[in-house]
This record gives C-alpha cells, structure tokens and sequence, in this order.
C-alpha cells in the first residue's frame, strides 16, 4: 500500500531532525559535519552518511540567480564537476528555494536544467523548507562547502576570488574550490578553507 504524501513529508522531516541532531546541528571547519538526509531530484533520498569514505562538495544553487548563472552558463561549475567527479569526488547540488520563491524547482525540473546546462553533479538534494540550508548556515547561491573522507567539514565559502556576476572575471579569479580539492587530494591543509562566499542570498522560506 502506497504511503500518503503528507505521510511520507512528515516522515521525511522527521528523519532528517533525529539525524541532524545526532550531528549537534553545527557546520565548524574541522569539526564533523552535520548530518543529512533530505529528498533526492532523482527520487529517493541522499545522506551524507551514504558518502563517508569519499570527498563531498556541496553546491547551494538558485539557477535563476545571476552569480550561478556565470557559472553554468560559462561552463566554469559544470567542468569543476566534471573534473571532481571523474576523480571519485561526490558533487551534490543543494537547492533551498522555498516554493514560490526564486529558484524554486521540482526534482523532474531540476534534472532538465542539469541536462540543458551540461552539469553533471553526483546529486541533487531538494530542500525547500530550508532545513539543510540553515543547519549549514548558507547564505549565498553559490556557497560552497567540502567535506572530506573522514567526514569533517574542511571549507566552507565562495568559488572564487571574485564577487561579481560577469563571466570574463572567472579566468582573473582565483578558484577557491579548485585549490581547495588540490590541496586535499595532496594531503595538504587547505591553505584557504574560509573564504567569503557571494551571489544572490538563499530564498528560504519565510
């Protein structure tokens, strides 16, 4: 017998609260990081638990935002995807727009603009109600986070080294997250895990 929908809503929340709080709910670099599972755009859900072992990146996106916009449409975020993937490293895109508001998509919605754009993300997490969004304290579209093999957060912030929303200052900037992954697969320490992230703010639900 197939679950209601409201049944499986409410189971969904449910379990994503009880498995954030076993995480004590903070994103501090070089501590763990929280813990999620929240509904996948490809059906089913995605945890992060699931991942332990790999290198995670978490992309905050809102495709209708200029800044993620420069990204896509440049193919800057699609290659650095492409290239983290190939290498055994998740991707997984969070959307926090809530229903109504700028960038909000349904999961069918959200692997058509992925195809379009040639993005090639492990995942797409939905999180509408801002759950994920606000246990990761993300701010901005894009905002960037990295969580490593042992499953500790080892940077948080932007792509880059510069806020604005005109594709030919991507060449000029430094990438924030190339370097961090460089830096990681070589057993460094990030030389710069906090960076200042910029874009259009996460349209979270009121």
């Amino acid at each position: 017998m197939k679950m209601p929908s409201f049944l499986r809503s409410t189971a969904a929340t449910l379990t994503f609260a009880l498995i954030a709080g076993s995480a004590g709910a903070v994103a501090n670099l070089d501590q763990p990081a929280p813990a999620f599972s929240a509904a996948s755009a490809a059906g089913g859900t995605i945890s992060l638990e699931q991942y332990r072992g790999k290198t995670v990146v978490l992309e905050w996106t809102n495709h209708d935002c200029p800044f993620v916009k420069k990204h896509y449409e440049s193919g800057n975020i699609p290659s650095l995807q492409k290239e983290a993937t190939g290498k055994g490293i998740v991707w997984l895109q969070v959307i926090s727009s809530a229903p109504g508001k700028q960038g909000y998509v349904d999961g069918a919605t959200a692997q058509k603009l992925n195809a379009e754009r040639g993005a090639t993300p492990t995942g797409t997490v939905l999180d509408p109600e801002g759950k994920l969004g606000r246990l990761y304290e993300a701010v901005t579209t894009p905002h960037i986070y990295i969580v490593n093999p042992d499953g500790k957060l080892v940077y948080k912030g932007g792509i880059d080294s510069i806020a604005s929303n005109k594709k030919d200052d991507i060449a000029k900037a430094d990438n924030y997250v190339k370097a961090a992954l460089g830096d990681l697969a070589a057993g460094r320490k990030i030389t710069q895990a906090n960076t200042q992230p910029y874009g259009c703010t996460v349209k979270y639900a009121s």
